[in-house]
């Protein structure tokens, strides 16, 4: 399967590329998002792309902005992205991969939710006892269930940088308390929502990473994506155990690749090994299938 690494739309003014996906307007209302197959790990952009990882992402938001557009209204419009660029060409590079959306102001943060403690919470927990400055019960292990689902939201960083967790008074600062609290209850609505669906698909979500944007009367959307293989922590229930985290159907196959390789985490990345790359992009075929069915 061939991979598409970066877009090439002459049709269209580009706006942004960001870590995984190219930005393009389409007019003063719309903009077309083109979700590639590149791959980012600890924030740097890796050299080689993962086959076919731009159209799983794509099924598996389109099918979770389709199941929970009655918790929270989202960006997306139903105008097929074929039809707002030209030329076979460029109708191929959108084909399956893209969205036609509503143009959004986003806001400044992440809203990330965690329900199991896993990677950096984990490691938080055990120096600190807290998990992003909230006090949890004392001893609780790797990869169990948290008494109930955490919103810890991050700041947005540029490509290269890193997001820091931020408190929710700091979120108030930046959103407004009424915001705020609509952004925290709408993450928590959703995950929940999310999590218990796909228990019922024989998957664990661990912790995922939300965005909304709002238009020109105030009104919250869910935008960007929703809880794929990138911006969630997916576990297989039948090899879950407390003490341990499960094989990922995420880009954790890729991560631990990474941090055994010796890789000081700073740019540039090494090229990955075709093997990683296949078994990476067949986890994330999986976990489509098991959420979707298709």
């Amino acid at each position: 399967m061939s991979a598409l690494h970066q877009s090439n739309l002459a049709s269209l003014p580009l706006l942004h590329r960001g870590k995984v996906r190219d930005l393009y307007e389409v007019d003063d209302r719309h903009l077309l998002i083109v979700q590639t197959d590149r791959l980012s790990a600890f924030d740097v952009i890796l050299p080689d792309p993962i086959p076919g990882k731009g159209e799983v992402l794509t099924a598996v938001s389109n099918f979770w902005f389709n199941k929970l557009r009655h918790v929270i209204p989202n960006h997306l419009t139903g105008i097929a992205p074929e039809s707002v660029v030209k030329g076979k060409e460029e109708q191929a590079q959108v084909r399956g991969r893209a969205f036609v959306t509503k143009k959004l102001k986003p806001l400044p943060i992440e809203a990330i939710v965690r329900g199991y403690l896993a990677g950096s919470g984990w490691k938080d927990y055990q120096k600190t006892g807290t998990v992003c400055g909230i006090r949890l019960p004392a001893g609780l292990h790797e990869a169990e269930k948290l008494p109930q689902p955490l919103f810890t939201p991050s700041t947005k960083a540029a490509i290269g940088e890193h997001d820091e967790n931020i408190s929710f008074a700091q979120a108030i600062k930046l959103l407004g308390e009424t915001r705020a609290n609509e952004v925290r209850d709408a993450t928590l609505a959703l995950y929940s929502e999310a999590a218990n669906y796909a228990l019922t698909r024989g998957i664990i979500i661990a912790d995922t990473k939300f965005e909304f944007g709002v238009d020109e009367s105030g009104k919250l959307y869910l935008i960007d994506e929703a809880l794929t293989p990138d911006s969630s922590r997916f576990w297989p229930a039948d090899q879950y155990r407390v003490g341990s985290n499960p094989p990922s159907f995420d880009k954790q196959f890729v991560r631990d690749w990474l941090e055994s390789s010796g890789w000081n985490k700073q740019p540039p990345a090494p090229r990955i090994p075709e093997d990683v790359r296949q078994k990476t992009a067949d986890k994330y075929r999986e976990a489509q299938q098991r959420l979707t069915g298709a």
